[in-house]
């Protein structure tokens, strides 16, 4: 049994759309490594909680099918604040936000940053 449950587990990380532009910070990327670990040995992998395990798996299955979506449909496409989905996608890309935490870096660090010999990595060890 532990064989049907890793094998549709494998099945939902292949159907699951994976952003590019949220690299690493996907929910896409987070179940694939989620199932890597939590399947570790394969269909040999021994499950304690097999009902635990099933109702896991219906619940990613009713988020990527977007089932709650659909059963109850939102008039409008915008948030409070008059956002759309396209722009919330845009401004959550991770080019933005590193763009967005180089803008916060005060002058002194940024010109610290560029002519220093080191990396800014090797400044915190």
């Amino acid at each position: 049994m532990a064989a049907s449950r890793y094998r549709r587990f494998l099945r939902l990380c292949e159907e699951w759309p994976a952003e590019d532009s949220k690299r690493q910070r996907d929910l896409g990327w987070f179940l694939r490594q989620r199932v890597a670990q939590a399947f570790r040995e394969g269909e040999n992998t021994p499950i304690p909680d097999p009902e635990a395990c099933d109702q896991m798996y219906e619940s990613l299955v009713r988020i990527q099918t977007n089932f709650y979506k659909n059963k109850y449909p939102r008039l409008k496409d915008t948030t409070f604040t008059g956002v759309t989905v396209e722009d919330c996608r845009m401004i959550l890309a991770t080019d933005i936000l590193k763009q967005m935490e180089d803008m916060k870096k005060g002058t002194w660090k940024r010109l610290r940053e560029k002519f220093s010999a080191k990396k800014p990595e090797e400044d915190s060890k």
